[in-house]
């Protein structure tokens, strides 16, 4: 299947959001509170301009998917580009296209697709900086086989998430980094 018919079969936010049973509360609130600085405007007419779409690869579980999409969104949104949503594990052989590292299914995803399909961009699945923010969260935690790795594990996941949901200045590192990779491509 090429690009193109992997957009097509995708889901629109609205459905995506629509059906999520995880995070949608902390998606609808970072998509309300997340604006777009009007310094932007160039980057945003050229996204605009070059008829890009995007397909990104999810899955509501995710918490990186929770902060990254209304980020996407609210891009996309400006510069009027469509997004259409797969959910990772129905779609292995689109994800194992996109591994992390060349082995991990890390989501989300953001591929994008110009007008014939052909990809143009890919980001994701964390900004540098939020990643290194992950990795020393990951440092406190025990040795995998500690009788309270499973415990400490549950409970940064929820501290995560939390900042995630709540700190704008991870939204803007976000933000930022998508806005980067656009740039790379179209300037």
């Amino acid at each position: 299947m090429n690009l193109q018919e992997w957009f097509e079969k995708g889901l629109t936010p609205e459905d995506y959001i629509n059906n999520m049973s995880e995070h949608k509360e902390n998606l609808l609130y970072v998509l309300k509170n997340f604006h777009l600085s009007s310094e932007e405007a160039s980057l945003i007419d050229k996204v605009s301009e070059a008829n890009w779409r995007v397909i990104v690869l999810t899955e509501d579980w995710c918490g990186d998917a929770m902060v990254n999409i209304p980020i996407l969104l609210a891009m996309a949104k400006a510069a009027k580009m469509e997004v259409r949503m797969l959910h990772r594990d129905e779609n292995l052989e689109l994800m194992d296209q996109y591994l992390t590292n060349g082995t991990s299914r890390a989501i989300p995803i953001f591929i994008f697709i110009n007008e014939e399909g052909a990809e143009q961009a890919v980001w994701g699945p964390r900004a540098p900086a939020v990643q290194e923010m992950v990795t020393q969260y990951r440092s406190s935690l025990p040795p995998r086989d500690h009788e309270d790795f499973e415990k400490k594990s549950r409970d940064m996941i929820q501290a995560l998430t939390e900042t995630y949901r709540t700190d704008e200045s991870i939204w803007q590192e976000i933000y930022r980094s998508i806005k980067t990779t656009l740039a790379e491509r179209l300037y």
